[in-house]
C-alpha cells in the first residue's frame, strides 16, 4: 500500500511539475485530448496502461 501511495504522490508532482514548467504547452495539449472522440482516448489510454503495467513489472523484477 505505501508504494501505491508513493506511486501517486510521485505522479502528482509530475503532474504538477509540467503544469508549472509548461502551462501553455499543457493547455494546447488539453484542448486537443479534448478534440479526440471517446475511441481514441480509449485505445491511448490502453496503450499507456500496457506500457505503464509492462515497466512496473521490469522495475520490480
Amino acid at each position: 500500500m505505501k508504494d501505491l501511495l508513493a506511486a501517486l504522490c510521485i505522479a502528482a508532482v509530475l503532474e504538477g511539475l509540467l503544469l508549472f514548467a509548461f502551462p501553455d504547452m499543457w493547455r494546447r495539449m488539453a484542448e486537443q485530448l479534448h478534440a479526440l472522440d471517446n475511441r481514441r482516448l480509449r485505445q491511448a489510454g490502453a496503450i499507456l496502461l500496457i506500457i505503464g503495467l509492462i515497466a512496473l513489472y521490469l522495475v520490480r523484477s
